[in-house]
């Protein structure tokens, strides 16, 4: 879907009295927030602000039976305007670069398969290829530096995007003050109303635990560490993006973390070495239908810890090498 923002506005205060709100629930996608919260009218109005990072035509308003809306105005202060502009430049840039990500899978993907086809070829001279060994290694060269320019731009993608993260993170907490609100008008005078809406605010971090079963397959916990402000209300958390709302599974937490899925993967090519520091290297393959986003793992070898290891994010059909010491 990333960032470790603060959502400082989900508290909800209310800022006027003649409301009565209280926030329902909150639920941290890959690259946004979903924020369900119910409000109470008092003489026919609700004035409430809104949380950081409104993404624009997110909002719903819903009325309860017998309540009739009879208008609605969103407001924002000019004084955060700069700010809302640089959350929606930065957040269009962070799902660029995941876009870029996963067309660098793809690319590694061709590549890798070019390698072993040019490396895995019988030389035969012909008249047209005298030297079908030195065309050979050509190719070979030629698919290998392709796959380091691959290695190379993913590495320069993740730190962009570990930039555009602090960036994000930074600009969320510099607004001290609400920018959005809405004021809604029903009937009637204690009329009742739910409001969904989106934020670009990130509230939650991927983490795996991996775990080498010794067959061939490694067990990979694909955990949510919540690193967004909560304000006490109910808690869940998605690996989906926000536009696969009601097409992906949610998981409810309530001790700043959960286990979203659990994954039994196909591991290859592993290699290891036994004395005072430890190292290991093999290629797993994500034979689940689920994009893995990118994070740090604890790795685990009949059941002994061995180290942290990075794991860069891989999607469905796709392997990729993970590495612990040299």
């Amino acid at each position: 879907m990333y960032i470790k923002p603060v959502l400082a506005c989900l508290c909800f205060i209310v800022l006027s009295v003649s409301t009565v709100f209280a926030a329902d629930s909150i639920t941290f996608y890959r690259d946004g927030t979903l924020l369900q919260q119910k409000a109470v009218a008092v003489k026919g109005v609700i004035d409430i602000p809104l949380a950081v990072g409104l993404l624009e035509h997110s909002l719903t308003v819903v009325p309860a039976s017998g309540t009739t809306i009879l208008g609605v105005e969103t407001r924002k202060t000019d004084a955060g305007s700069s700010l809302d502009k640089e959350l929606e430049a930065l957040t269009e840039q962070r799902r660029k670069l995941d876009d870029r990500l996963q067309a660098l899978e793809t690319r590694e993907a061709i590549f890798t398969s070019a390698a072993k086809s040019q490396s895995g070829k019988a030389p035969r001279k012909t008249k047209t290829n005298p030297e079908p060994i030195q065309s050979i290694r050509q190719g070979t060269d030629f698919a290998i530096a392709q796959l380091e320019a691959v290695y190379t731009a993913r590495r320069k993608t993740v730190q962009e995007i570990q930039k555009i993260d602090a960036r994000l993170a930074t600009t969320g907490k510099g607004r001290g003050v609400t920018e959005n609100s809405v004021r809604i008008t029903v009937t009637p005078p204690r009329g009742t109303v739910t409001l969904h809406y989106a934020t670009s605010e990130r509230g939650w971090q991927p983490q795996y635990t991996m775990h080498l079963m010794g067959d061939g397959t490694v067990k990979v916990l694909l955990s949510a560490r919540i690193t967004g402000s909560t304000g006490g209300n109910q808690v869940r958390v998605s690996s989906g993006t926000l536009e696969e709302s009601g097409r992906t599974e949610v998981f409810p937490t309530t001790a700043g973390s959960a286990v979203l899925a659990t994954y039994r993967l196909p591991i290859t090519e592993e290699r290891s070495s036994e004395g005072i520091f430890n190292s290991f290297s093999g290629k797993i393959l994500n034979s689940s239908t689920q994009y893995l986003p990118p994070g740090d793992s604890g790795f685990f070898r009949s059941g002994s810890y061995l180290g942290r290891v990075r794991f860069e994010g891989l999607s469905s059909g796709r392997s990729r090498v993970i590495s612990l010491g040299k």
